[in-house]
């Protein structure tokens, strides 16, 4: 009887998701022969392709993971929750599919502040982590389309010395902006003329442009902050003074569906499939070792367990639940939880599962004069066999119309407190009713057609008091996942509530300027404690920081500045639970940028 010998490759990746995804197309692209491990399946429906039905596709099977969480230890806290399950807690939308959780995201892709990268090429002693050596990979990454390619310089010296320093002149010549044109991740802006066709939105946008932000921000709006054409705010110049101010929202789009990870897999795997290969159904249980050596993983295919070997590395990018709890059950973690779980330990390791973080989110909802016209033909679902599409369907498929978008019509940044060096509120304004992540939400969003509202999302949090620890040894079993909200963890100055209670009273000066096609808000209502309001209904979905970058001499750190796990030989983490503090607004364009500094660590030899 013959044994079966364990499949071989140069590197293993656990993960396709924003993380592993990028860095698995990069290493094959370069001659590496890689596997990508999935959990979940390549399955594909409209609710992924369509941007507007990214709501759809958190709930979708197809993609779904059960995943839910605790705000609070304090359980009477944690149930004042409107979104609380009884024993679940909050809904936390993840996905198992391949792309990850870059399937259903809302597909923002906004830069984050240069100060993110900055601290962390000062807390490792690495300069490679500078801001401004960090934009080259976000240059590397985008094709962007929403702005024009600069031209290329005449031959002649004089002549090119001469148009590239005369103003006006010069920024057709020189990418002052640095954007990427030749990426692999497309983006594009939701048409602004859409706006045009719902006077309520018109006059809900205009109202927050022309009148009270000009007034909050203490300065007159540019000609480029007008309704037709709002400042990019991924400009490097932007980027770079901080601005607060009103833009367009820049989307991962690609002839007006998804792109992303699962794209930049599909891509590469057709060009070079001997190299690349990805596996669904495959739920890593555990990497294996020769003593502090990674030589591997163990899977579960179905009712079996198979085992692959890697020559060169393993690299674990199954975010920041996944990746602290599979740590944890290969004997690398806190030793103390290890032993109670009957886990041998191979590398003492306090900070895996801990410094979990994420952003605070709420809504404030308002009930509109009328239903909105731009939203009377789409029902936000796609038709089923047989059935005649919606207008608004039939609009998409030419490559138009409201299901282009992600439904987010317009961003602001704003500092809560003048203070500060950088804005900490990123503002977005949607026609729907939206108060967070709880079953079913996907369907209720659009109940209501004359709901405006506007989501306030909290970043540069201080709150790292969050934990991700192990329930069973049951690879199947989701982790326990407590984030300490607030006061609770590590923010007793309130300084994070505060922020937040302060953005909504700047919203509300928005809305007194809608020129009267807002009858009433209904959430969380004007007579509201806006504290307790924030503290009871405040949510997240950016988690992050569980296995955070750091020198050796750091005991809270578990990766190096070239994402190699300390102690242990041939193993990386790659996604979001290395940043150290959380980064940005928006996570997945973070995420997209240290996957590819990954790969060139990797092919570097780092």
């Amino acid at each position: 009887m013959t044994t079966e010998q364990p499949e071989v490759v140069d590197y293993i990746v656990v993960g396709s998701g924003a993380g592993g995804g990028p860095l698995a197309a990069r290493l094959a692209e370069n001659g590496r022969s890689v596997l990508v491990l999935e959990a979940g399946s390549d399955a594909e429906n409209d609710n992924y392709r369509v941007p507007a039905f990214h709501a759809n596709a958190t709930e979708d099977p197809a993609y779904a993971q059960d995943t839910f969480v605790a705000h609070y230890s304090d359980t009477t806290q944690a149930q004042r929750d409107s979104k609380f399950v009884s024993g679940k807690g909050i809904l936390y939308p993840r996905a198992s599919t391949v792309g990850g959780c870059t399937a259903h995201h809302a597909l923002i892709t906004i830069y984050p502040d240069n100060a993110d990268w900055d601290d962390i090429a000062r807390a490792t002693g690495d300069r490679s982590w500078r801001a401004t050596a960090m934009r080259s990979y976000f240059e590397r990454i985008e094709r962007c389309r929403y702005r024009k390619r600069p031209r290329l310089l005449p031959r002649a010296r004089w002549l090119a010395r001469l148009l590239s320093v005369l103003p006006v002149v010069s920024d057709r010549y020189v990418n002052r902006g640095r954007h990427g044109f030749d990426g692999w991740l497309e983006t594009n802006l939701a048409n602004p003329k859409l706006v045009t066709r719902d006077w309520q939105l018109f006059k809900v946008l205009a109202g927050a442009a022309t009148r009270t932000l000009s007034g909050w921000l203490g300065r007159s709006l540019t000609a480029w902050e007008g309704l037709e054409s709002f400042v990019d705010p991924n400009d490097w110049r932007v980027q770079r003074r901080r601005l607060q101010g009103l833009w367009l929202i820049p989307l991962s789009t690609a002839d007006a569906r998804r792109s992303g990870s699962r794209e930049r897999l599909t891509q590469v795997r057709e060009r070079v499939p001997e190299r690349l290969r990805v596996r669904t159904g495959a739920m890593v249980s555990k990497v294996l070792f020769d003593g502090t050596t990674a030589t591997g993983v163990e899977y579960l295919d179905g009712p079996r367990t198979r085992q692959v070997r890697a020559r060169r590395e393993v690299i674990l990018a199954a975010g920041s639940f996944q990746t602290p709890k599979l740590l944890k059950l290969s004997g690398i973690g806190p030793a103390d939880e290890l032993r109670a779980h009957g886990i041998e330990v191979v590398r003492d390791l306090p900070g895996v599962g801990a410094n979990l973080q994420d952003r605070y989110e709420v809504g404030v909802v308002s009930q509109m004069n009328e239903n909105f016209a731009l939203l009377e033909d789409a029902t936000f679902e796609a038709p089923q066999p047989g059935q005649q599409p919606d207008p608004a369907y039939e609009e998409w498929l030419r490559g138009g119309g409201v299901y282009t978008s992600n439904g987010a019509v317009v961003g602001i940044t704003h500092k809560s407190d003048p203070a500060l060096p950088a804005p900490d509120l990123f503002i977005f304004g949607l026609p729907a009713d939206f108060r967070g992540y709880a079953p079913g939400y996907s369907t209720s969003l659009q109940r209501n057609r004359d709901r405006f509202t506007w989501a306030i999302l909290k970043s540069h949090t201080r709150n790292t008091g969050g934990q991700v620890r192990l329930r069973s040894t049951d690879p199947r079993e989701q982790p326990e996942v407590t984030f300490h909200y607030f006061e609770e963890g590590t923010d007793s100055s309130g300084r994070d509530l505060d922020a937040v209670v302060a953005g909504i009273e700047f919203v509300r000066r928005l809305n007194d300027a809608a020129d009267k096609v807002i009858l009433d808000e209904v959430w969380p209502g004007p007579d509201a404690d806006l504290r307790t309001f924030v503290r009871d209904e405040a949510w997240g979905h950016h988690a992050c920081g569980t296995c955070k970058i750091g020198p050796a001499a750091d005991p809270a750190a578990v990766v190096d500045s070239a994402f190699r796990v300390h102690g242990i030989t041939g193993l990386r983490v790659v996604d979001a639970s290395v940043f150290p503090r959380i980064p940005g607004s928006f996570i997945v364009l973070p995420t997209y940028m240290i996957s590819e500094k990954a790969a060139d660590a990797i092919l570097r030899g780092v």
